[in-house]
């Protein structure tokens, strides 16, 4: 096991690795900008080393002053969290040169799932079914018009090192297509400096549905259930869930049993998330694989009482699993909510500002990730995730009853928050019928602003805060 470990991160995700290296006797260094000098993780871990000012580029992406941070501080590996660096290949590869563990997989894993038409192609080749596309990346509209025809209308055309829906979009005919092109293109070289796009069928009304796998050096790979990630806004999940109401027992399993034996296969190591698309059959398509811990990988600890960030951790340090795919027992339902500094009233607008006020829930089920206190103010630099409710109950309909309790007792006083509008889904119908898929948050979002007929998001009903008392 390590005695140091450097944390290249920030908000709750800093906190969370602190409190697993804690709990493990390791040593804590965070790595934060000038921003953050006054955080919580600042405040908790045992060092804490500036590597730059507010501006991510010069602080939490800079990789020389990270990795530098690491070797003046004596830490022997670097955690990267989950966005920044966490699925660079650059980092992990520095790191290796420099006698660092990067815990996560080796700079090759994350290379080749990084190229999302690579990692289709190399999923197809082990077995697990793939959505019809493209075979290479695409950069001219007429490239795209002829694979488009391949296929067949609809498509969606995503980026070939995307993520998090950038440079994502639907083309349901030709004439859409050529008015998304170069929207898609622009974001997704504007977000990731490459402007590779692919592009694949289309399914409408399908489940987002990703299998969470651990795999250790030895080769040993288990897989811990799965979480329905459908509730998403312009591609940003907002609401998970697990498990999947909508899988059949004999499917569960099989996409658990196929998604562990494909990490190992391609020589992966530590967590990762492959994630399928489900459509209305039950049938399932691997659409890409995330190499890094996810935000919402509290809903699977919570269903099974295995700790991911510490497995994390010892798989890196060379530790073997110490449990087989049978102990998996996943118990009852856990939900996650996203509580973002977001105002719901006007577009979701991000906010920033000074926290006066933070109560925050607990009682039996009920877990809260955040790096949330009163005094806190918020950066206008980064993420607008303020806090993760998680809750767990023997059956969806007491989970859901349990996440309607936890976001009354949740207040934030500062800025406005999201928290109204997770209150009004969790009433909606449709949500607690278990009829979601990918399109729900928007087709929702749309209903609402054609009812008041004024491109607002109504969001004041009886018995919710308004979102400055959110």
């Amino acid at each position: 096991m390590f005695r140091k470990i450097l944390i290249a991160n920030r908000g709750e995700i800093a906190v969370r690795v602190i409190r697993a290296c804690r709990e493990l006797g390791v040593a804590t260094v965070l790595a934060y900008s000038e921003a953050d000098r006054h955080s919580l993780g600042v405040g908790l871990a045992d060092e804490a080393i500036c590597v730059g000012p507010a501006s991510s580029e010069k602080s939490y992406l800079n990789i020389p002053n990270l990795v530098s941070a690491a070797l003046v501080s004596g830490a022997e590996a670097i955690h990267p969290g989950y966005g920044f660096l966490s699925e660079n290949a650059y980092l992990a590869e520095v790191c290796e040169h420099c006698g660092i563990t990067f815990i996560g997989p080796s700079a090759r894993s994350i290379e080749q799932f990084h190229d999302k038409v690579a990692a289709r192609e190399r999923m197809r080749e082990v077995g697990l079914p793939v959505l019809p596309g493209v075979d290479r990346p695409v950069y001219t509209l007429d490239a795209a018009q002829r694979a488009a025809a391949e296929i067949g209308f609809p498509v969606m055309v995503k980026a070939c090192a995307g993520g998090g829906g950038r440079g994502m979009r639907p083309a349901r005919d030709e004439d859409e297509l050529s008015r998304v092109f170069a929207v898609a293109q622009m974001e997704a070289q504007s977000a990731f400096g490459n402007g590779g796009l692919y592009l694949e069928s289309l399914v409408e009304g399908a489940r987002h549905v990703e299998v969470q796998v651990l795999v250790d050096r030895q080769g040993k790979a288990v897989h811990l259930g799965e979480r329905d990630c459908s509730l998403q806004r312009r591609h940003q999940k907002i609401l998970e869930e697990s498990p999947c109401i909508a899988l059949d027992p004999t499917v569960r399993s099989e996409m658990g049993a196929r998604a562990a034996a494909a990490a190992a296969s391609v020589g992966y190591e530590g967590v990762g998330t492959l994630e399928f698309l489900v459509d209305a059959q039950g049938r399932y398509y691997f659409i890409e694989m995330n190499t890094r811990i996810q935000v919402e990988h509290p809903v699977t600890e919570m269903i099974t009482g295995i700790d991911l960030v510490k497995w994390q951790i010892r798989v890196a340090s060379g530790e073997p699993l110490g449990f087989d795919q049978a102990d998996v027992e996943p118990r009852g339902h856990a939900i996650e909510c996203r509580v973002n500094a977001e105002d719901p009233e006007r577009g979701f607008a991000p906010q920033s500002g000074l926290i006066s006020q933070c109560n925050l829930p607990g009682g039996p089920g009920v877990r809260v990730d955040t790096h949330l206190f009163p005094g806190y103010q918020m950066p206008p630099y980064y993420d607008s995730l303020l806090a993760k409710v998680i809750v767990w109950g023997s059956d969806r309909a007491e989970a859901v009853s349990r996440m309607r309790r936890a976001l009354d007792e949740l207040r934030v006083v500062g800025v406005a928050t999201n928290i109204p509008f997770h209150q009004r889904l969790l009433e909606n119908p449709d949500f607690l019928d278990g009829r979601v898929d990918t399109g729900f948050v928007e087709r929702w979002l749309a209903s609402w602003r054609s009812e008041r007929g004024d491109g607002g998001q109504p969001l004041a009903v009886a018995g919710v805060r308004s979102p400055e008392g959110g």
